[in-house]
């Protein structure tokens, strides 16, 4: 076998929107069969992607002989019966995120992961972002000294839309900080290599009237003692904010403007001195050491769907976004919200 047989559950949304088509570019990964409860939704991917199977019953799917494993984009409050039920058909799972809602959901999909020996890997994709790569290979290096701050920010404009589960709390598990903050707290622990030892936070509704947040701002403290901010608004029009994200050391600093997000592009800046300075009165602000970071881009989609392949393939464990990452950010998450309702800073346990 070269290629994993994919079935997917949940073919509308950002599945229809971003990953089937990128799996039209995959090298280790195919697709055999969707699902989904909207019939027309499955007619219209099959037309669209030429897949030979459609249906609107979870057990059908799983059922398959051709289907290896299921990438799962269905709204969140489902992921962990899907999974589950995945786990025991004995397929290979891609979740996308949040894998559940809650730290108890996610350790019960892991474990049944494990008891039926099947890898499972939660959707983060800018990690795969080709320009996050290269930042992250420089702060390995050394180029940026040591972490000292981090600030990464993505908003959207989502009004209130009647039937949308990602308005309901009991369907989603929250709002702009669970939908989007979550991916930017990944994105600097895997940027940094540091895991969050603290974390504080703002939750509120400052336009939008549906009972989940529409305004998020996390205070974390990573485990080195660098401080770290991370903005997600549901009520800033899309085209009035451009996605950020920066990385500064102590001999450096990376900047980039549109790599956060779903595609593929955006521009990067490294500003590095090559030695500890001495002080300047002056306080030059990049005179030296400009760099602009440079990658061919890459499809997200397509990377992370070719990489969890490739660990199906090879037998060995997915290298990123598996179980452990999946906890860790699940735990980041819970402690984010406690923090907001308590007004305090909570620590994140490991239990």
């Amino acid at each position: 076998m070269n290629k994993v047989r994919f079935g997917i559950i949940g073919c509308g949304g950002i599945a229809y929107r971003r990953t089937m088509p990128a799996m039209r570019e995959c090298k280790h990964a195919a697709i055999r069969a969707v699902m989904d409860t909207n019939a027309a939704a499955v007619e219209k991917a099959k037309a669209e992607f030429q897949v030979p199977f459609g249906t609107t019953r979870l057990e059908e799917i799983l059922a398959r002989d051709d289907v290896d494993a299921v990438y799962v984009a269905t709204p969140a409050y489902l992921h962990k019966e899907q999974v589950l039920a995945a786990a025991k058909a004995r397929k290979h799972v891609l979740c996308e995120k949040p894998l559940a809602i809650g730290v108890g959901d996610v350790k019960i999909i892991i474990a049944a992961c494990q008891r039926s020996k099947m890898f499972l890997a939660e959707g983060f994709m800018m990690k795969f972002h080709s320009l996050h790569r290269k930042a992250r290979q420089m702060i390995a290096a050394g180029r940026l000294g040591k972490i000292v701050l981090a600030r990464a920010q993505l908003s959207c404009w989502y009004p209130e839309i009647p039937g949308a589960w990602r308005q309901v709390p009991e369907q989603s598990g929250g709002g702009a900080l669970i939908d989007m903050a979550t991916h930017l707290y990944d994105l600097i622990m895997f940027l940094t290599g540091l895991d969050v030892a603290s974390v504080a936070a703002i939750c509120n509704n400052l336009n939008f009237k549906y009972p989940v947040e529409d305004s998020s701002s996390t205070l974390l403290k990573l485990s080195n003692g660098a401080h770290a901010f991370v903005d997600a608004f549901f009520c800033i029009p899309d085209e009035a904010v451009e996605p950020l994200l920066e990385i500064y050391g102590t001999r450096g600093s990376i900047r980039a403007v549109n790599t956060i997000g779903q595609g593929a592009g955006g521009d990067m800046t490294a500003y590095l001195t090559s030695a500890d300075k001495a002080y300047d009165a002056r306080q030059a602000r990049g005179e030296t050491g400009r760099i602009k970071v440079e990658a061919a881009p890459v499809n997200t989609y397509a990377a992370e769907i070719d990489a969890f392949a490739l660990a199906i393939l090879s037998g060995k464990p997915p290298e990123l976004n598996g179980p452990q990452n999946a906890l860790k950010i699940a735990r980041l998450t819970d402690a984010a919200y406690k923090a907001a309702k308590t007004k305090r800073w909570i620590a994140i346990n490991g239990k």
